[in-house]
C-alpha cells in the first residue's frame, strides 16, 4: 500500500519495483520455502537482491545503495515481506549507524558490501538476562593500550553464524554504553545458530565474545555514546518492521480472499456470509490505517524531524493489524490454514517475532504514554 508513501525516487520506480519483487519471489518460491523450512539463509539469493539494490535502499549510490529515503525503506520492506523474502531490515540497521556515525574508514570498510548484500552484518544487542534494558548489558569493554577488550554473550542475534561483521554493545570502562564493529573471524569471537519460530530466512544465534581484541577504530561513533547511536537507528528502523507487518497482513488478507472467494458452501461461497464479510473490512480497514500511519512516520523521518512518536505509533498500529489479519483469516480458511504447505502458520510465527523485536507492543505502548501524558497539548489533545 504505497499509495500517498511517494518515494523519492518516484511513482514509477515504486510500481515498477513491486513488480520485479513479486517476479522475482515467484521464480524463487521453492528455494524460499525450502529455506524457511531449515532456517536456512539464502546468502546467493540475498546478494543477487543486493545487486538489485533491495538491500540498501537507504545508502547512496556511490556506496553501493539506491540512495532513496525512510519512504523508499518502507516500500520494499512492505513488498518483500508480502511475497516472502529474506528481509533487508538488518542489513538497513547496520546502513544506517555506518551512514549516521561510522568513521571514513568503517565507511570505506563495511558500506558498500553491506548495501549490496556482500558482506552480511549483523547487531549484537540483546542479552539472555538484559530483556529490553540498555542499562543492564553485561558486555563489557576494557581498554588495554589502544585497544579494546570486549567479553560478553549475546542473544537472539539475527544472522549472527552467518555474519562477516556484527555490532556490538557493550558497557566501556568509565564510559557507559559503546559501539563496537567486530569482524566475526577474530579470535575470541563464537556463535551457535539458533532455531526460531519466525523470521527463519534471518535465522537467530546466540554470539559469545570472550577475550577480543579490536582497535580504537572499532568504535561506532564516540566512547560512551552507544544510547545515541542506538536510540538514532532504532527510532526509524522500526518503520521497517511496521512495514513488513504490513506486507504480512496484506498477504494473509489476500490468499484467504481468493481461497474464500472459491470455497463453496451450501449453494453459495464462503464470502456469501455477512459475518465473513465485516471480518473482511475489519481487516482491511486495519491495514489500511496502519499504512496510513506508517506514511506519516516516514514522511516526518525523511524530514528530518524527531519521529519517534510517530515510529512507535505506526508500529503498534501494525502489529494490530497483523495480529487481527493473520488471526482472522483463519475465519475465511477454516482448516486450510492448518498445514504447512501454506504460508498462514508461518505468517502466525513471523508475526510473533515481530510483536516482540525491534521493540515489543508492551514498549511502545508504554513509550506513547509517556509522550501523551508527558505533553498532551504537543499530542494534539487540547
Amino acid at each position: 500500500m504505497y499509495d500517498g508513501l511517494a518515494p523519492k525516487l518516484g511513482t514509477d520506480w515504486a510500481k515498477q519495483t513491486c513488480t520485479e519483487i513479486e517476479e522475482f519471489a515467484a521464480i524463487h518460491a521453492d528455494e524460499l520455502f525450502e529455506c524457511t523450512k531449515a532456517a536456512r539463509f539464502p546468502r546467493e539469493l540475498y546478494e543477487d537482491m543486493g545487486l538489485r539494490g533491495w538491500i540498501g535502499p537507504i545508502t547512496n549510490a556511490e556506496s553501493g545503495g539506491l540512495g532513496g529515503g525512510v519512504a523508499d525503506y518502507c516500500l520494499i520492506c512492505e513488498e518483500v515481506a508480502r511475497h516472502g523474502l529474506v528481509s533487508p531490515q538488518i542489513s538497513v540497521q547496520g546502513q544506517r549507524w555506518l551512514s549516521k556515525w561510522g568513521s571514513p574508514q568503517q565507511q570505506d570498510t563495511y558500506l558498500r558490501g553491506i548495501a549490496r548484500g556482500e558482506v552480511i552484518f549483523s547487531e549484537s544487542i540483546s542479552e539472555p538476562d538484559a530483556a529490553s534494558s540498555l542499562k543492564d548489558l553485561r558486555a563489557s569493554a576494557r581498554r588495554d593500550g589502544g585497544d579494546w577488550i570486549l567479553e560478553g554473550r549475546k542473544t537472539h542475534v539475527n544472522l549472527g553464524h552467518q555474519s562477516d561483521v556484527t555490532l556490538v554493545y557493550a558497557n566501556a570502562e568509565g564510559s557507559g554504553l559503546t559501539a563496537f564493529l567486530v569482524d566475526t573471524s577474530l579470535p575470541g569471537v563464537s556463535s551457535r545458530q539458533t532455531d526460531p519460530i519466525g523470521l527463519r530466512l534471518l535465522p537467530t544465534a546466540d554470539m559469545w565474545f570472550e577475550s577480543v581484541r579490536v582497535p580504537s577504530e572499532a568504535v561506532l561513533g564516540s566512547v560512551g555514546g552507544g544510547l545515541e547511536t542506538f536510540l538514532g537507528t532504532f527510532n526509524v528502523s522500526r518503520l521497517g518492521n511496521a512495514s513488513e507487518l504490513i506486507g504480512f497482513a496484506r498477504r494473509a488478507l489476500s490468499r484467504a480472499i481468493t481461497y474464500a472467494n472459491g470455497r463453496e458452501v451450501g449453494s453459495g461461497h464462503v464470502t456469501d456470509f455477512q459475518g465473513i464479510q465485516w471480518i473482511v473490512a475489519d481487516c482491511y480497514l486495519a491495514i489500511y490505517a496502519a499504512s496510513l500511519a506508517r506514511n506519516h512516520a516516514a514522511t516526518i523521518a525523511d524530514s528530518g524531524a524527531d519521529p519517534a512518536l510517530a515510529t512507535s505509533l505506526a508500529k503498534k498500529a501494525a502489529i494490530d493489524a497483523a495480529e487481527l489479519t493473520i488471526n482472522s483469516c483463519f475465519s475465511l480458511i477454516g482448516s486450510h490454514g492448518l498445514y504447512t504447505d501454506t504460508d498462514f502458520g508461518q505468517l502466525l510465527a513471523d508475526l510473533k517475532v515481530y510483536r516482540v523485536a525491534g521493540g515489543s507492543l508492551e514498549i511502545m505502548r508504554n513509550y506513547i504514554a509517556r509522550r501523551v501524558l508527558r505533553d498532551p497539548q504537543q499530542a494534539g489533545l487540547v
